[in-house]
């Protein structure tokens, strides 16, 4: 790839209106000697300015555990889960509190948000935590996520914080995925063994090439290396996102990936954001039920790809929950459209042929005005 085709995918992420940024714990703990409030309040103004040309950003930060440790003294990361989930605990206090007095002292609110593998792989809680995080940055408010590590289990963890990061890019439909990390991006081979190793500047996520050059594990501090970031880049690629792994010690790091800056690694998506999610969309949820339109409204979904509203909805069969995957039918009982319905079946029965303005006096409550949205829809 040349010079400039590299510079203008570096432009087009740079060009993203949504970012999510994960920082890592080494970072933010300065490996391990407890937060890192300097660097922290740097991220914090250079999120800031993003903010201020425009761009949305949503933190997914590390650091409960590491800096749990270095309150309570602990020198090695512990193996039980009981001791790992009291740090986190202890931790959470400082970290929540060393980002809220950073961003207000620009005047930014922020908010903490913690999530388990439960809340993401159940999809009620899955468009509830979808739409708090989008209430947070329509209300100009900066999320801070983390996982919920005072309450989780092995076997229902994420794993590390990279996997989060991903998670939520595709969950707030962000453009940008950006890992900070204590390494200056990917390279071709270890760069701590090998003083050859080159820095990989721009790749496709789906490069299968790239996973043996990945490596392993991370540090003491963290859970994931290089490979868990790949993994992210590539989950993140599902949605249409694009990703920088990049080292976050970097000075002005977010300012320079802002200037289309070749720093760190640019692994881009094969597909655009929107054509990613119609794809996963069709593939990969089974259908829980079927809403049957009248000539108007399929129509109106087929040729112009707009929200189905409950106005043109003549029949429901099924038993589903808000957030499942429905099938769209006409009059003629052949297949429209499918996508994540907003209403339970019970209450789409409620609703259908009634108009928008009608659901909170029908249902007592209006959390939407579509039965499904355009972008939660895949038209056939």
């Amino acid at each position: 790839m040349s010079g400039e085709d590299s510079q203008k995918l570096r432009a087009e992420a740079a060009a993203a209106r949504r970012w999510v940024v994960k920082i890592g714990s080494a970072l933010l703990t300065n490996d391990g000697q407890g937060l890192d409030k300097v660097a922290i309040a740097g991220w914090v103004q250079q999120i800031v300015q993003l903010r201020r040309q425009g761009i949305e950003v949503v933190l997914v930060s590390s650091g409960s555990v590491a800096e749990g440790m270095a309150r309570l003294g602990w020198k090695q990361r512990p193996k039980a889960m009981h001791d790992l989930q009291a740090a986190a605990a202890v931790g959470q206090m400082g970290l929540v509190q060393t980002w809220e007095q950073s961003f207000q002292a620009h005047g930014v609110h922020s908010a903490q948000v913690l999530v388990t593998h439960d809340d993401l792989s159940d999809r009620t809680r899955y468009l509830n935590a979808r739409s708090t995080l989008l209430a947070l940055i329509s209300h100009g408010v900066v999320p801070v996520v983390n996982e919920n590590d005072t309450v989780v289990t092995d076997e229902i963890r994420f794993g590390d914080n990279d996997t989060l990061g991903a998670l939520i890019t595709n969950l707030v439909e962000a453009d940008l995925l950006v890992i900070m990390t204590d390494q200056q991006g990917m390279f071709d081979s270890d760069p701590r063994t090998n003083p050859q190793a080159a820095l990989i500047s721009h790749a496709r996520a789906s490069d299968p090439a790239l996973v043996a050059m990945a490596g392993g594990t991370g540090g003491a501090l963290g859970k994931g290396g290089m490979a868990t970031k790949l993994r992210a880049a590539q989950l993140a690629a599902r949605s249409g996102a694009s990703s920088i792994i990049v080292g976050g010690r970097l000075p002005e790091v977010l300012s320079r990936i802002y200037q289309a800056e070749a720093v760190g690694t640019l692994l881009t998506a094969d597909e655009s954001p929107m054509a990613a999610r119609k794809q996963w969309l069709a593939g990969h949820l089974q259908m829980r039920g079927v809403l049957t339109l009248d000539e108007g409204a399929a129509r109106a979904v087929r040729e112009r790809g707009v929200s189905l509203l409950p106005v043109g909805v003549r029949d429901v069969t099924g038993n589903f929950s808000r957030g499942e995957m429905v099938s769209c039918v006409g009059p003629d009982n052949q297949r429209v459209a499918c996508g994540l319905v907003n209403y339970s079946a019970e209450e789409a029965r409620r609703i259908m042929g009634k108009s928008s303005d009608a659901i909170a006096s029908i249902l007592g409550y209006a959390d939407e005005k579509e039965l499904i949205h355009r972008d939660n829809m895949v038209v056939f």
